[in-house]
């Protein structure tokens, strides 16, 4: 069924190999205007510390989510035929200038939320989300549901540097964008730099749920709890693709092993149908460590995941 929406194109009329590459070969919009949910990329690892690469994300996630079709197997949910969507292209970013390089996403973003658009992006590292927060909260603290295998709580690196992908809900909680008695992360996991490293975080009221309280729990106990912390609040959810285990989703700055299944991750993600979500990210995503484009398949699949969440969302408020 197709509404009176945006549609993306038609694989049995143009092959999924041809044509120009859009987030799921939805049309490409030059602003937000008139769009319930945008789809942006950032393509930007201004923050990376290690293994940098993830500012080529969006394209290879873009390549990637011409294979998703049109309906959610399990929901059901037709995003196309109950939101109006569109691929808005990549915001302004400065690869040689960190500052100016935050200072260019939240400005972008900024124009996204002014339209009245569900900001839905793909980074980037995961430094990307802070601006990403600086224009959606603007005016408000929001909670946040966060899938990593780091909290990315840190204070600093490299002689007293605040902004690297290991320290943007440190900043953002010290900012008031975030409500910190409606976080939670998920999946944490991996060697840490000292016994005390997630100490700060717990004080502030951050729910942190270790990847094994997560295997001896399940998805729908921990997904319950996710959702009441964040309560009937604006929320912002953020998807690293590091909380994958590197055996699906080897593409990616910081590997850990142990994480989550892609079908695990499938699961969470649909459990949060219910959560009043104001914007959502997929981060991470390193196509040049990446293996016959898998994780960019991971990160394209998660995204579409969000997507029919996203799109549900605004259709049941259409219809209150």
């Amino acid at each position: 069924m197709s509404g009176p929406f945006n549609q993306p194109i038609d694989a049995a009329e143009v092959p999924r190999f041809a044509g120009q590459a859009s987030f799921m070969r939805l049309p490409v919009a030059s602003t937000a205007e008139g769009l319930d949910i945008a789809l942006v990329g950032i393509p930007w690892d201004g923050g990376t510390t290690n293994r940098a690469g993830a500012r080529h994300g969006p394209r290879e996630v873009r390549s990637q989510s011409s294979l998703m079709r049109r309906v959610h197997h399990v929901s059901g949910t037709e995003p196309y035929s109950i939101a109006n969507i569109a691929d808005v292209g990549d915001l302004s970013v400065n690869p040689i200038d960190l500052m100016d390089g935050l200072r260019r996403i939240e400005a972008g973003m900024a124009e996204i939320v002014a339209a009245g658009a569900i900001p839905l992006s793909v980074g980037g590292d995961h430094l990307t989300t802070l601006p990403v927060l600086r224009a959606v909260a603007r005016t408000r603290p929001v909670g946040l549901i966060h899938f990593d295998a780091h909290s990315d709580t840190n204070d600093t690196y490299f002689g007293g540097n605040p902004y690297t992908h290991g320290t943007p809900f440190r900043r953002a909680i010290e900012e008031g964008l975030l409500d910190p008695s409606r976080i939670v992360q998920i999946g944490i996991r991996g060697s840490v730099y000292d016994p005390g490293e997630h100490d700060w975080a717990r004080q502030q009221g951050v729910r942190v749920i270790y990847m094994e309280e997560f295997v001896a729990r399940g998805a729908i106990d921990v997904m319950a709890e996710a959702r009441a912390i964040a309560g009937d609040h604006p929320t912002y959810v953020t998807f690293d693709i590091d909380s994958i285990d590197p055996s699906m989703a080897p593409g990616t700055g910081t590997p850990e092993v142990g994480g989550f299944t892609t079908r695990e991750a499938q699961q969470m993600i649909r459990l949060l149908d219910g959560v009043n979500i104001v914007g959502a990210d997929v981060v991470e995503v390193a196509p040049p460590f990446d293996l016959a484009g898998m994780t960019a398949l991971a990160g394209a699949t998660m995204m579409f995941e969000l997507l029919c969440v996203l799109a549900k969302q605004v259709s049941d408020r259409r219809q209150t």
